[in-house]
C-alpha cells in the first residue's frame, strides 16, 4: 500500500499539473471507484475548478471552487496519472476527468482505492478529521504525539501503524524506522521513555524524507507517480523485504515475523526482543 512518501509524490505531481484546471467532463467507469460515503455522485463535480491538492497521512483531497472537496485514497494499487486525451485507456481505468487536451485518470487494479465527494470544515474533509497529523504537517505536535504513543498500551509496531496516533507510516517505513531506532517491533509503548519515542519519530521522519526525495518505494508497477514513473527507495531499504540478507549495520541475518497481521522485518542483534532489552 502506498505510504506517505508515495502519496506526497503523487500530490506534488497532481498540484503541478491540475491546479487551475476545470473538470470539463467526468466518466465513472467502475461503481467501486466511488466511496459509499460520498455525499454526491462524482459527476456532480463537473465544471468544478481545482484550487489546490492537499494531503494528510495517506489521504488526498482536491480543494475546489465550491464548498465540497474531492477526497481520494489509493488503497492497495490506486494510481493517478495524467494522459493526453487521445491516449489508449488503461486496463484498470476506473474514473476519467477530462481537463481539456489532457485527462486525469484514476486507475486501480485491485479496486480498494476510492474517490468521493465530501464536506469540509476549515479546509479539512470530514472523513479525515480522525486522522492524526503526520510529521510533515505544519500542525504536527511532537509532545502530543509522544503522549499518544505512550498511552496506547500496545506494541510499538502496532502503534506506528495506527493513523490516529501519527499518520502516514505503513509497514515499510515502520520497519525501517524501528531498525534505525534499534527497537524491536514488539516493544511495549507504555514502557518507552519519552526520549526513545522522540527518537523513533525522528527516524520515521528521516526515512520518509529520504524516500520522498527519490519518489517513494516501488516494488512493482502498482505504485507510480502521475507521470507513470516508479520510486527508487527500495534500493535503500535496510530490513523491509530483506529476510535472509545481512543487516547493513552488524551483518546478522534479517528475520521476518508475522505481527499485527503483517510481516515485520528486523535484525535480531540490533533489535533484541523486549525481554532482553527491558523494552527501552
Amino acid at each position: 500500500m502506498p505510504e506517505l512518501p508515495e502519496v506526497e509524490t503523487v500530490r506534488r505531481g497532481l498540484a503541478e499539473h491540475i491546479v487551475g484546471k476545470k473538470f470539463k467532463k467526468i466518466d465513472v467507469l467502475h461503481p467501486r471507484a466511488t466511496s459509499p460515503k460520498s455525499i454526491a455522485a462524482l459527476t456532480s463535480l463537473t465544471g468544478a475548478r481545482v484550487k489546490a491538492v492537499a494531503r494528510r497521512g495517506k489521504f488526498l483531497w482536491f480543494e475546489l471552487d465550491r464548498p465540497e472537496v474531492l477526497v481520494g485514497h489509493l488503497g492497495m494499487s490506486g494510481q493517478f496519472v495524467i494522459q493526453p486525451k487521445n491516449a489508449i485507456d488503461e486496463r484498470h481505468l476506473r474514473v476519467r476527468f477530462t481537463l481539456g487536451r489532457h485527462e486525469l485518470r484514476f486507475i486501480d487494479q485491485r479496486t480498494f482505492g476510492w474517490l468521493g465527494v465530501c464536506e469540509a470544515k476549515d479546509g479539512i474533509p470530514n472523513w479525515v478529521e480522525h486522522i492524526a497529523a503526520d510529521p510533515f504537517d505544519p500542525n504536527f505536535d511532537l509532545a502530543k504525539t509522544i503522549s499518544r504513543f505512550q498511552s496506547k498500551r500496545t506494541e510499538i509496531k502496532r502503534a506506528l501503524l495506527d493513523q490516529g496516533v501519527m499518520s502516514g507510516v505503513g509497514n515499510i517505513y515502520a520497519d525501517e524506522a524501528l531498525w534505525r531506532s534499534k527497537m524491536h517491533p514488539e516493544t511495549r509503548t507504555e514502557k518507552l521513555a519519552t526520549k526513545r519515542v522522540a527518537e523513533l519519530i525522528t527516524n520515521a521522519t528521516e526515512v520518509m524524507s529520504e524516500a520522498l526525495a527519490v519518489g517513494g518505494t516501488s516494488f512493482d508497477e502498482l505504485y507510480i507517480n502521475v507521470n507513470g514513473e516508479s520510486g527508487y527507495f527500495e534500493r535503500s531499504l535496510a530490513v523491509y523485504g530483506q529476510e535472509g540478507e545481512g543487516c547493513p549495520r552488524c551483518g546478522r541475518q534479517i528475520r521476518r515475523i508475522t505481527f499485527a497481521n503483517r510481516s515485520s522485518h528486523f535484525c535480531p542483534k540490533c533489535q533484541p526482543t523486549p525481554r532482553s532489552n527491558g523494552n527501552r
